[in-house]
């Protein structure tokens, strides 16, 4: 049976002959390899890429029960925050960001996630292929067919980022792929530096050369032999079967950095307020180590902010660097670029204002800093809200019903006339409907066929006509038949009166007269000349065809 699956690796960063510092930081683990190129340039991109690093660590482990790409995911994002976080805090850092690129090995399986452009390779079963996708602009040219690989070589937007960690998204896309780890097989993670030397040159190299480090070596060697224009790093790594001596974990292994990269970062690049240094350690962070209140607000002053260690510097200014480094050396591991500068000199990139303690358990746990306001409301008695809660719903539910059955009722109240059939037909309720809930049903057919009615009659049938009372309803079906109703808009209308009806249901009586007598409530529309009152009809009374 094959044992414990485990990464071998070698991580190597320059910060090549043309740029001042290094914005690349890397790091490679039995379980974890990270590769994150900062962008932003004098304005932090080493902070970003240092910070992202650092803050994924402590996930170099096993033992993640199917959670482990759902965690590095989660962890990339939570990364993302705090650069948010620290460009909120000190807008000098607006524009600075980071690509990721990394691989996290658990229960044999290889949890890939990507932003940004640097790249992986895979070399399995003698295949050497590209396992990211540039998250660019020329690149998403070319997956449209406006472009070619080769003119995107030279295209003059070729490094414009579509996606990458910072201050841009607050929920980043990330590229998310799981694979099945093979013994043997390699990867190779570089940031975009390592683009100058040509592909078919790279896969020689990786091929090749059976030592890791070496292989590391000469991929940086080849970029500098061609002028090394960007910072250029490169982790290695190679799936083995875990021996014994591998599930030691009290070996410190780390990379001495090149006198170069161990230039101190730039003030304008780690504001006071961001960075944790001997220097320029937040005064909340020491008040909370005297045991005082850790909401100080930025910039607040505190007495407790002049306490010092023995060697006469703030207290605080160890303890993120001092957990970092106790973190590290419990485990085999490789750290290059900005990342091992800010981890060997203390500047562990931080906000103002958050708690040392705090910034230094979230490099080892990342429980977020609202969890703990979380923990507090949720220990306030938990009945008296659920009842609460209820109660509320239970009121609202109560009121909904009774208004919607008294909405309903209402309707039930009215009539109108309207087609069924062919017919003329008197109907009980509103001639709406609440979804698939009718608010009507006929309430009787009569014996008039529409076709029988004048034109203008069944003009009006057809929009419906309504009615306050059973009493005007059969009314209206009677003027129906005489050509005279109420005009539209008449939500009431009143009965025209005639010599007689019928008193069993509103069947006009034999009259031939249209014309209503004196007194009588006068239909919509239909102009009396004279207001006198006289018993007889006026002359310029119009009436319909019975």
């Amino acid at each position: 049976m094959a044992g414990p699956l485990i990464l071998r690796y070698a991580a190597r960063s320059d910060v090549g002959k043309i740029r001042a510092k290094n914005d690349d930081s890397a790091y490679a683990g039995q379980y974890l390899a990270v590769v994150a190129d900062g962008m932003g340039g004098h304005a932090g991109g080493d902070v970003a890429s240092a910070s992202t690093v650092l803050d994924l660590i402590h996930l170099d482990r096993d033992g993640y029960r199917g959670d482990a790409g759902t965690i590095l995911a989660d962890e990339i994002q939570t990364a993302n925050s705090l650069l948010s976080e620290m460009v909120h805090v000190n807008p000098k850092l607006t524009g600075m960001g980071t690509t990721v690129t990394a691989v996290l090995l658990s229960e044999g399986k290889l949890e890939f996630a990507h932003i940004g452009d640097s790249r992986a390779y895979r070399l399995k079963d003698g295949v050497f292929e590209q396992i990211s996708t540039d998250h660019t602009f020329v690149q998403r040219l070319i997956e449209e067919g406006r472009l070619t690989p080769e003119e995107a070589e030279t295209h003059p937007h070729k490094n414009v980022l579509m996606r990458v960690l910072g201050d841009v998204d607050a929920s980043p896309e990330l590229d998310l792929t799981s694979f099945e780890a093979s013994p043997g097989e390699r990867w190779l993670l570089c940031s975009d530096g390592l683009n100058f030397v040509d592909l078919p040159v790279v896969e020689q190299v990786f091929r090749e050369t059976s030592s890791l480090s070496e292989c590391a070596e000469k991929l940086i060697e080849l970029t500098l032999g061609v002028g090394s224009p960007d910072n250029v790093t490169v982790v290695v790594i190679e799936v083995s079967e875990a021996s014994a001596d591998d599930l030691r974990t009290d070996q410190f292994e780390v990379v001495p950095p090149a006198e170069e990269q161990l230039l101190e970062l730039p003030e304008t690049a780690v504001p006071e307020s961001v960075i944790s240094t001997a220097e320029q350690q937040p005064a909340a962070a020491a008040a909370e180590l005297t045991e005082q209140s850790s909401d100080t607000p930025v910039g607040t002053d505190s007495p407790s902010a002049a306490v010092q260690s023995t060697d006469g510097q703030p207290l605080g200014s160890h303890i993120a660097a001092d957990v970092v480094r106790e973190d590290l050396a419990h485990r085999p591991h490789e750290l290059v670029g900005a990342a091992i500068t800010a981890a060997a000199e203390g500047k562990i990139p931080m906000v103002a204002g958050r708690s040392t303690s705090r910034r230094a358990a979230a490099v080892l746990t990342h429980k977020p800093e609202q969890a703990e306001d979380e923990e507090v409301l949720s220990s306030e008695p938990p009945k008296r809200r659920r009842w609460f809660t209820l109660a509320v719903s239970a009121l609202l539910l109560v009121v909904i019903v009774g208004g919607a059955w008294l909405g309903y009722a209402w309707t039930q109240t009215r009539y109108y006339v309207g087609e069924y059939h062919g017919k003329v037909a008197i109907f009980n309720g509103i001639s709406q409907s609440l979804g698939p809930i009718q608010l009507s049903r006929v309430y009787t057919e009569t014996p008039v066929t529409v076709d029988s009615l004048p034109e203008f009659s069944r003009q009006r049938l057809a929009q419906t006509l309504a009615a306050a009372t059973l009493t005007d309803a059969n009314q209206i079906v009677s003027d129906l038949q005489l050509g005279i109703v109420s005009p539209p808009g008449s939500e009431n209308p009143s009965p025209s009166s005639k010599p007689s009806s019928s008193p069993s249901g509103g069947k006009p009586s034999s009259s031939p007269s249209s014309c209503p007598s004196s007194g009588s409530a006068k239909p919509s529309g239909s102009a009396s000349p004279s207001a006198t009152g006289n018993s007889s009809a006026s002359p310029d009374c119009k009436g319909g065809r019975p």
